[in-house]
């Protein structure tokens, strides 16, 4: 085993580690943590897993060193997180349209209330 997969082994176990650290302390919500566990676990086995990670690199294209396979893996992942970071933050900022809008229509029936009342 090379320095790179011993190295990778090690950040991979160090990232799981401290993801389900960080949910425990709900530093983290258990949602958002699913992508990052799944990240660190396909990573994870593709270092332990030296037949799986040449089998992955054959499939992609990679035959000069297979290791580098795994930054096509860890790209795919962090892409996969940014996509769905994208959307909670577009549900999020529709959600925050709508209250304002509905914050702003009872202020103006309040001042309504209370031009009627004086």
């Amino acid at each position: 085993m090379d320095r790179v997969m011993v190295i990778g082994l090690l950040a991979s176990f160090g990232a799981l580690i401290f993801i389900l650290e960080l949910v425990r302390r709900q530093k983290l919500r258990e949602d958002y943590s699913l992508l990052w566990l799944a990240t660190a676990v396909v990573l994870l086995l593709l270092f332990v897993s030296r037949p799986l990670l040449d089998q992955l690199a054959a499939l992609i294209g990679v035959v000069t060193y297979p290791p580098a396979a795994l930054f096509a893996v860890a790209i795919f992942f962090v892409l996969a997180i940014l996509l769905h970071f994208s959307t909670v933050l577009t549900k999020l900022t529709r959600e925050n349209k709508r209250i304002a809008q509905q914050m702003a229509i009872l202020q103006h029936e309040l001042e309504q209330v209370r031009r009627s009342a004086d």
